[in-house]
C-alpha cells in the first residue's frame, strides 16, 4: 500500500475549462435547433454530458441524437483547449511538490478519455500522475463515489488516505460517499456553496501543500477553512 494519495479533477481544478465548456455546449446546441443559458450550464457543471442533455432538455434527443450531440460538444470543447490551454494556476507546482514527498497521483474525472488525454498531455506536470480514471472506466459518473474509488484502487492507496480536489458539488460528494477527504477550490462555485461538502475550502491551488494535505488526511488540520 502506499502511503498518501491525492485525487484531482480536471475540469475547474487542472484546467480553467469553463469558459471552454460553455462555449462548446452553446454551440453545439445551437447546432442541434436548442439554447443553453450561461446559468444553466452553470447548474449543471460537473456532470456528464449525457447526463446534462437528458435533464435540460427531457426526450427531446433519443438515445442516437443524444450519443451525436455528446461527442460533437466534446469534440468541439477539444478544438477549443487545443488553441489555448489554460492550465488552473498553481496546478502544476502542486503536482511537482506532491511527487517529491511520495504522494501517489491521480486524475479522477467523469469526462470522457480523449478529454483527460488532452489535459494530461498538455498540463506541465502531467506526466507524474500515476493513474487516471476517466468516464469510460466507471458505469456511474459524480456524485457517486465510483469514480474515486477505482483512482484509490489503481493507486492502491485506501480510500481514508486519499484527499480529493474538486470544484464542484457533485465531485466533493462522491469524494465524501468515498470515505475520502474534499478539498475545494473555489471559482466554478462560490465557497458558502462548497464549504458544507467540504474539510477544507481554498481560494487557490497555491494555498495547498504537501504538509497541508498530510496534515488533513491525519487528522490535524481545522474541519474547515
Amino acid at each position: 500500500m502506499n502511503g498518501y494519495g491525492v485525487i484531482f479533477d480536471m475540469d475547474g481544478v487542472l484546467v480553467d475549462s469553463y469558459r471552454a465548456h460553455y462555449e462548446s455546449w452553446r454551440l453545439t446546441a445551437r447546432r442541434f435547433g436548442v439554447d443553453m443559458t450561461e446559468a444553466q450550464f452553470a447548474a449543471t457543471f460537473g456532470r456528464t454530458s449525457r447526463e446534462i442533455i437528458n435533464a435540460l432538455w427531457p426526450n427531446r434527443f433519443d438515445d442516437q441524437a443524444v450519443a451525436v450531440f455528446d461527442r460533437e460538444k466534446e469534440a468541439a470543447y477539444r478544438d477549443i483547449l487545443r488553441r489555448r490551454f489554460p492550465e488552473m494556476d498553481g496546478a502544476s507546482d502542486l503536482i511537482e511538490a506532491l511527487h517529491r514527498e511520495g504522494f501517489a497521483l491521480a486524475i479522477g474525472s467523469s469526462g470522457p478519455p480523449e478529454n483527460v488525454a488532452l489535459v494530461k498531455e498538455h498540463l506541465r506536470a502531467g506526466r507524474l500522475f500515476q493513474a487516471v480514471v476517466s468516464g469510460a472506466d466507471v458505469r456511474h459518473g459524480k456524485p457517486d463515489p465510483e469514480v474515486m474509488l477505482v483512482a484509490a484502487r489503481l493507486l492502491n492507496v485506501p480510500p481514508a488516505r486519499c484527499a480529493v480536489i474538486e470544484d464542484s458539488l457533485p465531485g466533493l460528494e462522491s469524494a465524501r460517499r468515498a470515505g475520502m477527504k474534499a478539498v475545494a477550490l473555489t471559482g466554478t462555485a462560490a465557497r458558502e456553496q462548497l464549504a458544507p461538502c467540504a474539510d477544507l475550502v481554498v481560494d487557490s491551488l497555491r494555498q495547498l501543500s504537501p504538509a497541508r494535505i498530510r496534515q488533513l488526511l491525519d487528522g490535524l488540520s481545522p474541519a474547515r477553512v
